[in-house]
């Protein structure tokens, strides 16, 4: 309406045909990185899927209306005032600084123009520098630390107790007392609570340790990892206990707590000493490594155990029936339910156990008598002798192998990648026959590790077939896919700078990075490629793109960092995957937008020349040989 001084519905049309296509070019690049993460199986799928279902539809949602909605709005909204106002000297203070605004940026665009002229003069010492970007991106992502899902601040805590086997009640108690006397002094903790037996025995115990709302709990090292370690440290000197306070897991269900979770496994048939061995050499060698901590197995020791030997022949010539001995073994020792009685309205239950001073000693149960059919009484005595052993009081199993499961955590600033490549290189030090598994959560991150590939390279292919589908050229994809390195070399430097991992969360910020990248260059390519079918060269069309481009993809480029921006910097609740998915995406948008203007407009001079130079050299070579034949003849 400023330039050509027409209406606003001939504005809108001209509009329209110059943007439409680039509409629907950024609709299918979207779409073809996104898609693809849908179909991923696995718990990283289930987390790629919620991503992929919601930025797809919300994209296709907004472009829909782009192509509707917004020209309407602005063939009715609009009027030829708004233009005729425009050339006058404006009145208000915010009139005026948005008119400086507007020539401080009409400067910029010239300085910007005048810059992609320089780089296109030197074009091959600019690709020597792109070149030297893909071999930074490619050192960059081998040096990035790996996790699989960044630690989250829930506002709880666990604490786990571990006494030798066999402990009683009492030492466990007294353990657990020491840990909530600690616990009763600390101002960020507002309540808690303990279980004794968590684990089968009354050597083990769990507390569940409830923290103060995130709010009051913003100085350094009062959220919940800092805190942990706090409480481990000072629960170090405790007698007789191990006591470990760690994180619950980001995911529900993925493993008993945050950290790394290995299953040691007897794969050579070695037997349970050997493997004991193994797991004994294991942990001695892992508590010593400064890059973990926290390293316990999860199952129990093994303990002295009581054995009763029962005589099957003297018990049968005794009359006595194996049922009757076990029933009062039980009664003895644990208790039998006999029946129910009515007490008022409430229906309880009626137990027996032998009184505590009877069956305190080993040698107690030889006291006790079984009724046989004959409706006599015969002492334990009689056919049964008591014996003590050594072993497991649960026999663990992981994929048909005879294991032992370990978990740890990760030291201080310590990503769980670099912990679990540290934990296979003690593994490597075991005897022969000794194998391992990782399970839980670390099952996970090496199975999203090995699919992370092949998902970025899904994605890439299908935003190259949809724009050379679309475009009907193979010039104009090669020209956009260019640009991916440099958003992701963005990505990966901020990820690194700032002390963060490449997680499942920080690989939706690539792919959305990979995305963005691809809409800045089409704006820039699909306009430039239009103006050259027009008549233009591909100098002057390039030009002519990046002027008119220039302000589009500032601004749409701003307002997705500055949407984003919130992300990066978020604390509390959540805050560790908010901080990964913006992170990425804020450094990777940031390199995309300023290197990206200087690069595309090479990447598209360059390829177009090249496919024109071999459109020229194809008919040549297919005519030099009919000429020949023809001299010959």
């Amino acid at each position: 309406m400023h330039e050509k001084k027409c209406s606003a519905k001939e504005a809108t049309r001209e509009s329209m045909k110059e943007i439409t296509g680039a509409l629907v070019g950024i609709a299918l690049v979207l779409s073809a990185v996104f898609i693809p993460m849908a179909f991923f199986g696995g718990t990283t799928g289930i987390i790629y899927r919620q991503f992929s279902l919601t930025i797809v539809s919300s994209m296709l949602l907004s472009v829909f209306v782009a192509m509707t909605l917004s020209p309407a709005m602005c063939a009715t909204i609009m009027t030829s005032a708004m233009v005729e106002h425009k050339d006058e000297a404006p009145k208000n203070l915010l009139g005026r600084f948005f008119a400086w605004f507007n020539r401080c940026f009409a400067r910029g665009s010239h300085q910007y123009q005048s810059g992609v002229g320089y780089v296109l003069q030197r074009g091959k010492r600019f690709m020597i520098i792109y070149a030297l970007i893909i071999v930074g991106l490619i050192v960059g992502f081998m040096k990035l630390p790996t996790s699989f899902l960044p630690d989250e601040d829930q506002g709880i805590l666990m604490a786990m107790i571990q006494l030798p086997a066999g402990s009683t009640y009492n030492r466990t108690d007294a353990a657990l007392k020491t840990l909530e006397t600690y616990l009763a002094k600390q101002p960020e903790v507002s309540d808690y609570m303990a279980v004794v037996g968590t684990s089968g025995d009354q050597a083990s115990a769990q507390a569940f340790i409830k923290l103060k709302d995130w709010s009051q709990r913003t100085g350094k090292g009062q959220d919940a990892a800092s805190l942990a370690r706090r409480i481990t440290q000072a629960m170090a000197g405790t007698r007789d206990a191990r006591i470990f306070a760690v994180l619950p897991p980001a995911v529900h269900g993925l493993g008993s707590n945050a950290g790394f979770t290995v299953e040691l496994k007897d794969v050579g048939g070695l037997g349970h000493e050997k493997l004991m061995q193994a797991r004994d050499q294991f942990l001695q060698l892992a508590r010593k490594d400064k890059l973990l901590e926290s390293i316990r197995i999860s199952g129990l020791d093994d303990v002295t155990q009581f054995s009763i030997n029962v005589d099957d022949a003297k018990a049968v010539a005794m009359d006595l029936s194996a049922s009757n001995i076990n029933s009062t073994i039980n009664g003895a020792l644990g208790g039998v339910y006999v029946n129910d009685f009515i007490d008022k309205t409430r229906v309880k239950k009626v137990y027996v156990q032998g009184d505590a001073p009877y069956r305190m000693n080993p040698d107690d149960i030889m006291q006790w008598y079984v009724r046989n059919s004959d409706d006599e009484m015969v002492p334990f005595s009689a056919f049964a002798k008591t014996s003590w052993s050594y072993g497991p009081p649960r026999i663990e199993r992981y994929n048909g192998f005879p294991s032992y499961e370990i978990v740890g955590q990760p030291a201080a600033g310590v990503s769980s990648g670099v912990a679990m490549a540290e934990v296979e290189k003690i593994i490597q030090q075991l005897p022969q026959g000794i194998g391992y598994e990782w399970a839980g959560q670390s099952f996970q991150e090496r199975l999203s590790g090995s699919q992370a590939p092949a998902l970025y390279a899904i994605s890439v292919l299908f935003v190259f077939l949809c724009l050379a589908a679309l475009y009907e050229s193979w010039s104009v994809p090669f020209s956009v896919i260019m640009v991916v390195p440099i958003g992701v070399i963005g990505a990966v430097l901020c990820t690194w700078v700032v002390g963060l991992e490449n997680n499942v969360y920080f690989q939706i910020g690539l792919l959305t990075t990979v995305g963005l990248s691809a809409k800045n260059a089409i704006l820039i390519v699909e306009f430039a490629k239009t103006l050259q079918e027009q008549g233009m060269s591909v100098l002057d069309a390039t030009m002519q793109a990046v002027k008119l481009r220039f302000r589009p993809i500032l601004m749409t480029s701003l307002a997705f960092i500055f949407g984003t921006l919130p992300l990066a910097v978020a604390t509390g609740a959540g805050s560790g995957s908010r901080r990964a998915i913006g992170t990425g995406v804020v450094g990777g948008m940031v390199f995309a937008t300023v290197l990206g203007l200087i690069f595309v407009p090479l990447f598209f001079v360059v390829i177009r020349s090249f496919f024109a130079r071999r459109r020229k050299a194809t008919p040549a070579s297919l005519t030099a040989p009919v000429a020949a034949s023809q001299g010959e003849e």
